[in-house]
């Protein structure tokens, strides 16, 4: 499991450089540089580490800063009208103001997050490295782990240990013994994305293939990896809702759907074969997006697909869609790009003047209309009615 992962830039190896305990050292060497209830259940929170509790990240409560908001921040959601962002060293903020002002959470972990989502605007959940799964019941106030990366790997051990037994077919074989060697490496593989479709219903999706659900709300988690069709184990970037399917997109042109909530998915035929590391559905148009400026536009919910034109080869790291419709895409460069309405949506791609442009890693709608933006240098904001960058005297 040393095969190197893509990475768009150099923050985003605390997001996508994932996997091996090498390649964990070389994240923080780089962040520094920047300054059912069926088989495989994995009851939360069983961590174990053979390091003291002071040196081991998923023991040591994230440090309080007053320059937290200058921090990087790696992703961000809404909590009702709230907004929470998440990040190195087990950072994460709220905002009541849209983004204007913000607090420093308490956190149990000081692992870098790289995900954030709310079911609810009182229940949220992130993720990040170690496996670490970490849920909020107050707004994003407050935060406990619910899973950690050994107790990931003892719920993918379960199901292939029952996969085996149900099949002595060669991807079995090959599945039971990456179960084994990922348990025995403990917890240092990354969670990349989460998403919650009710309180109690959830996805987690990480590193070499990992994807687990809960359907109580955190409690206890089932391994998925034998409900799509990933044998080679490709890293699983995000998840994303549209037009009641759910999305997992990954490296290698993987787009996976589920039409069942993850009981099956099906694998899309993409003409791209490079990593997406995210899509924005509205109905059946779908824009996917990922390294070097690729992004593809379909109108059949994945069965074709055409290239949208970005401007530059510049590797595009998130995305939303706006309460009136229109998709946004943020890229490493610190462009801001949006589509335009109607039958057009996401054929051509224009970008909005931005106040403080630098390397973007997540971007929101706040409550107010204004965008909010995650990256390299804390956040910026966007108000609601922004002109487009043309527009600039």
């Amino acid at each position: 499991m040393s095969r190197s992962v893509q990475a768009p830039w150099a923050w985003s190896a605390a997001r996508w450089m994932v996997g091996a305990l090498a390649v964990a050292a070389a994240v923080q060497a780089l962040l520094c540089a920047l300054g059912g209830d069926g088989p495989g259940v994995a009851q939360a929170a069983s961590a174990s580490t053979h390091r003291t509790p002071s040196s081991d990240p998923l023991q040591a409560q994230a440090p309080q800063s007053s320059r937290a908001a200058q921090s990087v921040l790696l992703a961000i959601s809404r909590a009702g009208d709230r907004l929470v962002a998440v990040g190195e060293r087990g950072v994460i903020l709220t905002s009541d103001d849209s983004g204007q002002h913000w607090q420093q959470a308490h956190v149990p972990v000081s692992v870098t997050l790289t995900a954030v989502h709310f079911a609810t605007p009182q229940l949220g959940w992130a993720v990040g490295h170690g496996g670490v799964v970490l849920h909020s019941s107050d707004g994003g106030r407050q935060w406990l782990r619910q899973l950690d990366g050994t107790a990931a790997a003892q719920a993918e051990l379960a199901a292939a240990r029952l996969a085996a037994q149900a099949s002595d077919d060669d991807t079995s074989k090959r599945r039971l013994r990456e179960a084994e060697r990922a348990l025995e490496d403990g917890a240092n593989q990354p969670w990349l994305d989460v998403r919650f479709w009710s309180p109690t219903e959830g996805m987690v999706v990480g590193a070499y293939g990992a994807i687990l659900r809960t359907r109580d709300g955190g409690r206890s988690w089932q391994s998925l990896r034998g409900h799509l069709a990933n044998p080679k184990g490709r890293h699983l970037y995000s998840l994303q809702f549209g037009g009641g399917k759910l999305y997992v997109v990954g490296e290698q042109g993987s787009i996976y759907v589920s039409r069942d909530r993850g009981e099956q998915f099906e694998a899309l035929s993409t003409p791209y074969r490079g990593t997406f590391f995210g899509l924005q559905a509205q109905g059946d148009t779908l824009l996917a997006y990922g390294l070097r400026g690729n992004v593809w536009r379909s109108t059949d919910a994945g069965q074709t697909w055409q290239p949208v034109p970005t401007g530059q080869a510049t590797t595009v790291t998130a995305g939303t869609t706006r309460p009136e419709g229109r998709m946004v895409l943020v890229d490493e460069s610190g462009r801001v790009l949006q589509t335009a309405l109607g039958a057009s949506q996401g054929e051509a791609l224009q970008p909005l003047r931005v106040p403080q442009p630098f390397a973007y890693s997540g971007v929101v709608t706040a409550a107010d209309g204004s965008l909010v933006l995650t990256g390299v240098r804390g956040t910026t904001r966007i108000p609601p009615e922004q002109p487009l960058a043309s527009a600039q005297p």
